[in-house]
């Protein structure tokens, strides 16, 4: 063999390796051949490889397929397009001229031929014909015995321009029959699939007879690619085989292949579906001893007949249970899919979850997994009873080492969660838990804080398991943070620890208990907050209230921190120990609390670790370090001080309280909180004399009032009753405030999912004729999207308000705009009406954007005769949520102008970032989180003709389409001043939040105030910005 294999442009494989080949132009996508494993002759891309497809392509029929315009249409009438079925990549600058061409296929050997072969179909690609190379090439190229030689001669007349008047053609018809009965059954096969993108029916008519001679041959990559030919021809000229459907109809009944059985049973479908069905009835018995590519042709095919004949429903339903056993996990997941289509009873989901659970647990693709997992989350808005008997099945997933999985399969279970498998479901989590603690276990932090979470979330929904998880989460309350800065689970744990204490009293003294022991193990200092806060608040008793003053004294050390820390630093460094020496706490911006109010930085930031014992040792002298508890406030951290001194507060007013301790004792217990407020009000102050974080200073203070009874007058009672008892009653309001959102949320789901349209009229197939059984429609699919509300119908009303006028009524080309938005990309249907009497050539509409969208491809040439009007169609991709615009023009010529260019520049289209954002929901430590974390800020100043404080807010949530997280009960009340928080995503993942703080000092004076928009792009912070100014102008 000569011809050399893999050397550059198009190469030649006779080896088993993964090759592709453009299909025949008028077969299913099935057809377009990606073959893996076969031995022959196929062309091969190499480097550089060829340009991929545009994601959206005109209806092809290839893998590589491109439509190539021509320029010979008639006039008054659209131009014709051809399309090409070869796309070649070249960098070749420069091509040799015809005659060169001519003379090397003439007298140049195999390897000249080839590069002038290339040459050759690189003109022919680019619109240069070259007729005058018809002859020579058949006569010097087609006979040659070099296969790639050959391949380049196929292709060549693929592409080349064939006319009927030709006498050349005779020629053509000779080569391809001597191609025909060549030796080599690879050669025949690609000569089969150059006749199926022929359409020249003189060219074929004399080929007829080898081609079904073909149908015969020994090898089944010709009889195949026989059978596609034959399709092919039948298709287009089914006058010249009338006799198709029955010969191949024989030949399934004599076949053993069963990729040819495929094509063969596809054609029958395709063009005669009675032999089809007939065939299919005589295979049901056998379906499983077929191939997995004949089975996903069944499955296929029995989907679409089910549709067409629903009275067949339960005869081949029986095939696609068979079919769930199969070998082949894509015949499994496509016949799960067809079964739920085509059944909804409770048997047929259960068995079709199954499948795809199966393919959960065994397919070793992550990519396949994530597929079934979006399967099974869809089965569950329709089915939820019948998953909710798989759940622990579902889990099985979570040992799949890939952490988007396990969170995936995880929130499937926890929806699927129901009073028989909660203990089970938990002691599952429980164990996961303790997996998750080893060292070499993947993203252990934060697959152990998510099952946290979904603990919480199940004891919330049954409240009988928390008293059996909370003592075995509190163990984890020394998580540290992974490496990637994250908190780990310890934030989720101290925060299900405070609701438990406050929802179930009972657990409160055990809890409390467990939480005082594992007060040592704790490293972060927001976990330290909660975990004080909730001893501050729920020890009760004598026993409790002594225990927990003791562990908070010894976890702080002496009661003279910053005198310690001061003198010891300066016995070993006078200047240390200067007031100028004392590092200042980092200060990263002011941060947005609970109600809407912005504090300093300083009074939120978290370390992102413990101070380590080496620094605090090199700032305090030899000052011995008790505990991490210690260290923070040494560092300073202001905030965790003003939290101490709130809990020690609250501990020394309700020992006050108690009757046993009365006199000294109870002096004793003040005197010792007071001087470690003194401390703390030490260590609150800057270098400056000046407090560092006023906030924390003033709580300290106050503290400090309330104990020495000082400068209270009338409040301390009240101030009192605050520490005491109305903390804990905000909490519990606060917890309720949460559980309304998300049973709120809950329920606008259920009623979206259940909602629809009153005047749509459901279908009784009882009532329908005859006719309309018989059409190709899914009645059982059609019903359950008018039950469910899956399918929404757009009016005629809100379709007016898509369509864009693009020039006046008086030029001379009207042009609008139907702009329909879908997820990822905009389609533009441009209706172009010519209102002069000249025929519009080579009309193109030219279109440009601005922001992140992209043309996918440029719409081609037309001609418009007078007074028409056609359609023109643009795709538009969108990459980001961001506002946009799409310009352009229409450029034609016209006879009247002398060929001269005529242009209509077009109106503007915006593309408006609300289609593409969506209302969501977070909790208020993620919403915090996040809004630390971003950094794009777009700060807007208020100045709108409202004079209402929540009807402003109400416009700027409608308007931007984002969801108020800031509880209505928070919002009630005349005061002057509203703050809020507002949170969206987008439909590419993107998360938008927006703090509002507004204020009024009088009802007849101006909204004053801030909007402050924070995203992790700036594209999404600009844009919703530009719309709320919008909104305020309007």
């Amino acid at each position: 063999m000569s011809g050399g294999r893999g050397r550059g442009w198009l190469g030649f494989s006779w080896g088993p390796r993964l090759v592709f080949y453009s299909s025949c132009s008028d077969t299913p996508p099935t057809f377009a051949a990606v073959a893996l494993g076969e031995r022959g002759c196929s062309p091969l891309w190499s480097s550089p490889p060829p340009p991929p497809p545009p994601p959206h392509r005109p209806p092809a029929s290839s893998l590589f397929q491109k439509e190539r315009p021509r320029a010979h249409a008639h006039t008054g009438s659209k131009m014709t397009d051809e399309f090409c079925t070869v796309l070649i990549h070249t960098d070749k600058s420069s091509l040799p001229n015809v005659q060169t061409l001519k003379r090397t296929l003439e007298k140049g050997n195999d390897h000249e031929k080839i590069d002038a072969m290339e040459s050759v179909l690189t003109l022919i690609l680019n619109g240069t014909q070259v007729p005058q190379l018809l002859v020579p090439i058949i006569r010097y190229v087609m006979p040659a015995k070099n296969h790639r030689l050959k391949k380049l001669g196929h292709l060549y007349l693929e592409v080349v321009e064939k006319n009927k008047e030709d006498p050349t053609l005779i020629l053509v018809c000779n080569a391809l029959m001597r191609d025909l009965n060549y030796p080599n059954e690879y050669v025949r096969g690609s000569v089969l699939r150059l006749l199926c993108k022929l359409k020249v029916d003189d060219l074929l008519i004399p080929l007829l007879p080898y081609i079904q001679e073909n149908l015969d041959h020994r090898h089944a990559y010709v009889r195949r690619n026989a059978v596609l030919a034959i399709f092919s021809i039948y298709q287009d000229f089914p006058q010249l085989i009338q006799d198709a459907p029955q010969l191949i109809f024989d030949y399934l009944g004599n076949e053993d292949d069963d990729s040819c059985k495929r094509n063969a049973f596809l054609m029958l479908f395709s063009c005669a579906r009675e032999k089809a069905i007939e065939f299919l009835n005589t295979q049901l018995e056998d379906v499983m001893s077929m191939g997995d590519t004949l089975q996903m042709v069944v499955v296929q095919m029995i989907r679409k007949l089910v549709r067409s004949h629903p009275e067949q429903r339960g005869r081949y339903i029986k095939t696609i249970y068979s079919l769930l056993s199969s070998t082949s996990s894509a015949v499994q997941f496509e016949a799960a899919t067809t079964l739920v289509s085509l059944s909804g009873a409770p048997t047929a989901v259960k068995a079709a979850a199954g499948s795809y659970i199966h393919l959960l647990v065994n397919a070793s693709d992550n990519n396949v997994k994530l597929v079934v997992l979006d399967k099974l989350l869809e089965l569950k808005k329709e089915h939820k009873k019948v998953l909710q008997t798989l759940v622990m099945d579902v889990l099985v997933a979570l040992q799949n080492p890939a952490i988007d999985i396990r969170e995936k399969a995880l929130n499937l279970a926890l929806d699927l969660v129901t009073v028989h498998n909660i203990k089970e479901v938990v002691e599952l989590l429980k164990k996961e838990i303790l997996k998750s603690q080893s060292e070499t276990f993947e993203d252990g932090s934060v697959y152990r804080r998510k099952l946290v979470k979904g603990i919480h979330q199940c004891a919330l929904k049954f409240p009988n398991v928390a008293g059996e998880v909370v003592h075995v989460l509190l163990d984890f309350l020394g998580d540290d943070s992974d490496s990637s800065g994250k908190t780990g689970s310890a934030v989720e744990v101290v925060s299900f620890a405070r609701e438990v204490v406050q929802t179930y009293p009972t657990l409160r003294s055990s809890v409390l208990t467990k939480l005082l022991e594992s007060f040592d193990q704790i490293h972060s200092s927001r976990v330290y907050r909660a975990a004080l806060w909730i001893i501050g608040e729920y020890a009760e008793s004598s026993q409790e209230l002594r225990i927990a003053l003791a562990t908070v004294k010894k976890m702080t050390g002496s009661a003279q921190i910053q005198s310690q820390a001061t003198s010891a630093a300066a016995a070993s460094d006078p200047e240390a120990a200067s007031p100028s020496s004392r590092a200042a706490p980092v200060s990263t911006g002011p941060r947005v609390l609970a109600d809407g109010t912005y504090a300093t930085a300083s009074a939120l930031s978290e370390p992102s670790a413990a101070p380590t014992a080496s620094t605090s040792s090199a700032s305090s002298g030899e000052l011995e370090i008790v505990s991490t508890l210690h260290k923070y406030l040494l560092s300073p951290d202001p905030f965790l001080g003003a939290v101490l001194a709130v809990t020690l507060t609250k501990l020394a007013l309700k020992i006050a309280s108690l009757p046993s301790l009365s006199g000294p004792p109870q002096h004793r217990v003040r005197a010792t909180v007071l001087l470690y407020l003194t401390s703390l009000l030490r260590l609150a102050t800057g270098e400056d004399g000046k407090p560092v974080d006023r906030d924390s200073y003033e709580r300290i203070v106050v503290c400090l009032k309330l104990l020495t009874q000082t400068d209270l007058g009338d409040n301390e009672v009240m101030l009192t009753d605050t520490y005491t008892h109305l903390s804990r009653q905000s909490f519990s309001i606060y917890l309720a405030q949460q559980q309304a959102i998300i049973r709120g949320l809950m329920k606008n789901e259920e009623e979206n999912a259940l909602s629809q349209n009153v005047d749509d009229l459901p279908i009784i197939r009882q009532l329908l004729g005859r006719n309309r059984l018989q059409a190709d429609l899914d009645l059982e699919e059609e019903e359950m999207d008018l039950a469910t509300g899956a399918s929404e119908l757009t009016g005629s009303l809100q379709e007016l308000t898509k369509v864009v006028q693009l020039t006046g009524f008086s030029d001379p080309v009207y042009a609008e705009a139907f702009v329909d938005v879908h997820q990822y990309d905009i389609t533009l249907n441009v209706t172009v009406i010519n209102q002069t009497p000249d025929t519009l050539r080579q009309l193109s509409l030219e279109l440009a954007t601005l922001g992140d969208l992209k043309l996918v491809e440029r719409p081609s040439s037309h001609s418009l005769g007078p007074y028409a009007k056609m359609t023109i169609v643009a795709h538009i991709k969108v990459s980001s949520t961001e506002n946009g615009a799409i310009f352009g023009s229409l450029v034609y010529e016209t006879s009247a102008a002398g060929g001269r260019e005529n242009v209509v520049v077009l109106n503007e289209i915006k593309v408006d970032i609300i289609e593409y954002i969506e209302p969501a929901y977070t909790d208020e430590t993620k919403f915090r989180q996040m809004w630390q974390a971003f950094e794009w800020e777009n700060k807007l100043t208020v100045h709108t003709n409202q004079r209402n404080l929540r009807d402003f807010l109400k416009l700027i949530v409608t308007s931007t389409k984002m969801n108020c997280l800031t509880p209505a009960t928070a919002l009630e009340g005349e005061c002057g001043f509203l703050a809020a928080n507002l949170y969206a995503r987008s439909i590419f993942g993107e998360d938008a939040l927006a703090n509002i703080c507004i204020e009024q000092v009088d009802p007849a004076s101006p909204i004053t105030g801030h909007i402050r928009i924070r995203s992790k792009t700036q594209g999404i912070a600009i844009s919703l910005g530009e719309k709320i100014q919008q909104e305020q102008k309007g």
